[in-house]
């Protein structure tokens, strides 16, 4: 029995040596001070390493050997292996051969569940944000609802790999989540259908006949495209007309980092758009934007809320620093680090967090997120009725009552075009009812258009002699 945790010892230190050999030489420590046919001492660090790995080795023995059910050697390293890893931060994982072939999936834009990025907080699973026509999203979970309970097991005590795989199942059957939301005074009960989740990361529509609309839901492998795809479409659609765009990233839970900095590009003619710092003073990486602003220097309102985080946070921040984008809404989510994807043995991978992002300005947001220029809370618009009844002109005799009246034209509504802006004001009138922040947005954008405009006519022109 001993030879066995020996044994197991030494295959736990050599591979820990092979895991961690991107970063140090230690598994060739023994090698290295080598001296003829003898080998040095190790040092005081070492020996240390050794007893603590003879110290899981004991653990691991022990429990195999007498927990009260049987379990697998397999399951037991898998669970040691995420337990180091999310004992770290909440975003660093150990990902088996399925989960990483689900990540691998998810970055391609499809993948099977119900459609919602969350995190672990205080022990419950905390939802970052539903992604858009999802089961979820139809279902009513939104961002910040706490995941107490799923199929009437509590969720305490459960890692956040754990929540997921439960989450997760067939297509077309049903699971129960219990949620804790802010101002319910009960739990409320969601029973979700599971279904493959086809994420359209890029959607975009013409405002009001004047502003291009892009929402962008996630960074996955086609997001880049879809954009430049978005600002062509608008463009072609719209002409002169156009007066600019509003970048909706609320509730984007972020995605893959080169999707991130390949949008920021789109807008941007130069300078940085983001800084990666490692571990090490030596281990940074800028990246810069490349001449060519695909909007055409057009007016930009990016929307965002506490559901936007991670590479969605990199665009805002990048749009802002370089006072290119106004960012309108609630204060981001405050996901500032970066993940590497690490294959390792047995067809799995871990998710280790191994730099912070900084935006141009060298500021990092990590767990502070990014304050919007212009503060707007999520609100309901509601007509007042009974207001605004009376003019001058409503009064029995006044002034130039009638030769004004001329001056309104009748309006023909058999005419097609006048019947389409009437279509259109009334659609943005119906958006605003359901949608605050993009109401201003829209407002804000026109303001901008209606002020360059006439900023540019009246300013005098002189010449020199």
């Amino acid at each position: 029995m001993r030879s066995l945790v020996i044994c197991f010892s030494l295959l736990m230190t050599l591979a820990a040596g092979y895991v961690i050999g991107y970063a140090t030489p230690f598994a060739h420590a023994q090698e290295e001070r080598t001296v003829g046919n003898a080998p040095a001492a190790l040092t005081e660090d070492e020996n240390d390493t050794y007893r603590q790995l003879g110290l899981f080795g004991d653990v691991f023995e022990r429990v195999r050997s007498q927990y009260v059910d049987e379990v697998t050697d397999k399951d037991l390293v898998e669970h040691a292996l995420n337990g180091m890893l999310t004992s770290l931060d909440p975003h660093s994982s150990y990902l088996n051969e399925k989960d990483f072939s689900d990540m691998q999936v998810q970055t391609r834009g499809e993948f099977g569940g119900l459609g919602i990025e969350v995190t672990m907080e205080s022990g419950f699973v905390k939802v970052v944000s539903p992604i858009d026509d999802t089961p979820a999203y139809k279902a009513g979970v939104k961002a910040g609802d706490f995941i107490t309970a799923l199929d009437g097991e509590s969720v305490m005590g459960m890692n956040l790999n754990d929540a997921v795989d439960k989450m997760r199942g067939k297509v077309g059957t049903s699971i129960k989540i219990t949620i804790s939301r802010e101002g319910a005074e009960e739990p409320l009960d969601f029973v979700i259908k599971r279904d493959i989740i086809k994420v359209q990361s890029v959607k975009s529509r013409v405002e009001g006949g004047d502003v291009g609309y892009i929402r962008i839901t996630a960074f996955n492998q086609n997001t880049q495209e879809g954009v430049n795809k978005a600002l062509t479409d608008i463009q072609v659609e719209l002409g002169p007309k156009l007066k600019g765009y509003v970048l909706d990233l609320r509730n984007n839970p972020g995605g893959l980092l080169d999707q991130a900095i390949a949008v920021s590009d789109a807008f941007l003619e130069k300078g940085e758009i983001v800084s990666t710092r490692g571990r090490n003073p030596q281990d940074i990486k800028r990246d810069n934007a490349t001449p060519g602003d695909l909007s055409g220097g057009k007016p930009i309102v990016v929307l965002i809320n506490g559901g936007s985080a991670s590479a969605s946070e990199i665009v805002a921040g990048a749009l802002q620093d370089h006072k290119r984008g106004i960012l309108l809404g609630t204060k981001s989510f405050g996901k500032g680090s970066v993940q590497t994807i690490i294959p390792v043995p047995g067809n799995g991978a871990m998710r280790l967090t191994t730099a912070r992002y900084y935006t141009p300005s060298g500021t990092s947001i990590q767990a502070k997120g990014i304050e919007p220029d212009i503060l707007v809370e999520p609100a309901k618009v509601e007509q007042i009725e009974g207001t605004d009844r009376f003019h001058e002109s409503d009064l029995k005799g006044a002034l130039d009552k009638e030769k004004n009246a001329l001056k309104k034209p009748p309006v023909d509504k058999k005419d097609p075009k006048a019947k389409e802006e009437t279509d259109a004001s009334k659609k943005e009138a119906d958006d605003a009812k359901k949608d605050y922040q993009l109401s201003r947005a829209l407002d804000l954008l026109r303001g901008l258009s209606l002020y360059e405009g006439r900023y540019h006519e009246e300013k005098p022109t002189t010449k020199m002699n």
